[in-house]
């Protein structure tokens, strides 16, 4: 029988609480930060929400302002099923493309939710966990990025503007966005010449004017264009 929720409603916070599903039918959401940055690491978030479970105010990452994205990754995180994050660095970028690159993060995404989830510890290795991923975007993850990990493959989609329109994959777009942001930020101390607190890395005028009176520094991506001069970006695109 499909599991049918039951909902009931939590009026101090807004929420609709469904109880846990079953784990053989539970779906993930995922989306990636950084994916057009001129420096850092490309990170990807996956989450697991119980069927109908949805939070009030959550909706893209790129449309919230800091202070709704911070409440509300609290939030996900305390009431998600599951949830888990994965970078590709630099290197990687530079070695696999960017597409590839974003694609292995969001794999390792799914590797450490299974880990958060129990997997391998209380279910079995081999449980399909999550058993369908929906995606951001049009592309799909490679069958080789699982098996790099040992996660049985699961159902995929992929879903044009999916972090407007799905709940998990909204949560995945304010998870993955205010790790990367976090993230940049401390690493702002360690290179302060380039402002990474204030842009995170994305090619704005304040950082292209870095780059032209510094050069790179070992968080840049040297093969995207505006990096070094004459460098032609070479992309992968998810849409």
């Amino acid at each position: 029988m499909p599991y049918q929720p039951s909902r009931r409603t939590v009026e101090d916070q807004g929420l609709l609480l469904p109880p846990r599903a079953e784990d053989s039918t539970l779906t993930a959401g995922i989306d990636e930060a950084g994916r057009g940055c001129l420096a850092g690491p490309v990170v990807a978030a996956a989450v697991v929400f119980a069927e109908g479970f949805d939070i009030v105010g959550l909706d893209d990452s790129k449309l919230l302002k800091e202070t709704e994205r911070e409440r509300l990754a609290g939030e996900i995180r305390a009431l998600a099923l599951g949830w888990g994050l994965g970078l590709a660095w630099m290197d990687e970028i530079a070695r696999l493309n960017i597409l590839q690159a974003t694609l292995l993060a969001m794999a390792r995404a799914v590797a450490a939710l299974r880990l958060r989830m129990g997997a391998g510890r209380t279910l079995p290795r081999d449980a399909a966990l999550p058993a369908t991923i929906l995606i951001d975007g049009t592309q799909r993850i490679a069958p080789p990025f699982f098996r790099r990990y040992g996660i049985p493959l699961p159902e995929q989609r992929a879903i044009v503007d999916g972090d407007a329109l799905v709940p998990s994959i909204s949560a995945a777009s304010v998870l993955a966005k205010t790790f990367r942001d976090r993230l940049l930020t401390r690493l702002d101390r360690r290179w302060p010449a380039y402002g990474f607190a204030r842009h995170k890395g994305y090619g704005t005028r304040e950082h292209r004017a870095a780059l032209e009176a510094h050069g790179p520094c070992p968080l840049h991506r040297l093969d995207f264009h505006g990096v070094l001069p004459g460098t032609p970006q070479i992309q992968g695109r998810l849409c």
